[in-house]
């Protein structure tokens, strides 16, 4: 599933073809929103959003379009006013002068009010977004150490869009990795000091991924490894996708394992199991 930086990424594209231009055409494939098409002929694009895993496209009759992509869902945007042939299920189509934004595949879409984008089940759970500018390493620390959920496990903890919005699963293993700490382990296990590495590495990895189009690798290593003839995949990560390799710290093989029912990659040396708050190994 796409996690927070190609969601944001997908939204900068959309805002770029879209915003500031009426729409000309509106088509919604069922299940559809009911009077969905009728409410938004002739409306303006004021503003293409990303919040967390979904995208909010507002228009300026004061509603405001939420798709989720989930697993399979993803917007096009393609030129003229012909419709491509494509195997995905069409979903949402909105052309606008010489472009269309078509949305295919996705499972959850609505058409809402500024009463019904304030209620939103999913919107209104989610925590902070890490992408956003006023999110700082204290807030992230705060919310890994609040009581709440400060006794469950990291690998599904980050993952948990009401603590924090927008990672999933490669951020959650690369931001472990470069704190240098065991996906099983909980905040409550981890001295002040890891705690507010790990809040950094969410920071910094989730923006980076988002900067660089999806790379958490070390950005000069993986130039370097593009030189070398490498592929987009085989150089943007640091530990995910890839187990049995050697860990580019120490050279220990990487290990994939079934974590909190989500596949958890790690360097079982670097990110070696602890228990006590001193950080001790147990």
């Amino acid at each position: 599933m796409p996690e927070g930086p190609e969601i944001r990424r997908t939204a900068d594209r959309l805002a770029e073809a879209l915003v500031g231009r009426s729409l000309q055409r509106v088509a919604f494939r069922p299940p559809a929103p009911a009077g969905s098409e009728g409410r938004l002929g002739g409306a303006r694009v004021v503003s293409v959003k990303a919040r967390s895993k979904a995208l909010l496209t507002g228009f300026d009759n004061g509603l405001t379009l939420y798709s989720h992509n989930q697993l399979y869902g993803r917007w096009e945007i393609h030129a003229g006013p012909t419709l491509p042939p494509s195997r995905r299920q069409v979903r949402v189509v909105l052309q606008v002068r010489d472009r269309l934004a078509v949305l295919y595949s996705a499972t959850e879409i609505a058409l809402l009010d500024e009463a019904g984008l304030r209620d939103h089940p999913y919107l209104s759970s989610l925590g902070p977004e890490l992408l956003e500018e006023t999110t700082d390493e204290a807030l992230v620390l705060a919310r890994l150490s609040d009581e709440r959920w400060r006794h469950r496990a990291l690998m599904g903890l980050l993952q948990d869009q009401k603590v924090l919005a927008g990672m999933g699963n490669y951020l959650c293993c690369e931001a472990l990795h470069l704190a240098g700490v065991h996906p099983r382990q909980r905040p409550a296990d981890l001295p002040p000091q890891r705690l507010r590495r790990l809040a950094g590495a969410c920071l910094a990895l989730t923006r980076q991924s988002y900067a660089s189009g999806g790379i958490t690798n070390e950005l000069q290593r993986a130039e370097a490894l593009a030189r070398q003839g490498a592929d987009f995949e085989d150089r943007r990560f640091l530990v995910y996708r890839r187990a049995g390799r050697p860990c580019y710290g120490c050279g220990t093989p990487i290990v994939k394992a079934r974590i909190g029912g989500q596949p958890a990659f790690f360097c079982p040396r670097c990110q070696k199991e602890r228990s006590r708050p001193d950080g001790r190994d147990r």
